[in-house]
């Protein structure tokens, strides 16, 4: 295999740690340098606050099923984009694993579903 393949991959990489190495030198720049009490409380939208437990609250299990759905719809995502871009190089048998992977995914979406782990309340 030829190792011009790899040279968009390289440059992927370089921009991505560049821009991550610019972030971080742009937020040090240009962030706040003086502290104060008002600046260092937590953001308050005209709620009063409850008192919070020592070591902090604890999350409701919702907000974790949430972001555990988030989180495997990208992975069907990340693994569906490639697959339909290069489908017609594929065969049955590809087309058989993809619908496999996709009903794998869609049955605990819909007993999430059914189990009510989607209603916002």
């Amino acid at each position: 295999m030829n190792g011009n393949v790899y040279i968009p991959i390289a440059v992927l990489a370089a921009l991505a740690f560049g821009f991550a190495a610019f972030s971080v030198v742009a937020g040090r720049l240009t962030g706040p340098r003086r502290y104060n009490r008002a600046k260092l409380d937590a953001y308050k939208c005209g709620i009063q606050p409850t008192p919070q437990p020592i070591g902090g609250g604890r999350f409701p299990v919702k907000y974790f099923l949430t972001a555990m759905l988030f989180i495997i719809f990208d992975v069907e995502i990340i693994f569906l984009y490639p697959w339909a871009v290069t489908f017609d190089s594929f065969g049955i048998a590809i087309l058989i694993e993809m619908v496999l992977f996709i009903v794998t995914v869609f049955v605990p979406f819909v007993y999430v579903w059914r189990r009510g782990g989607l209603d916002w309340d």
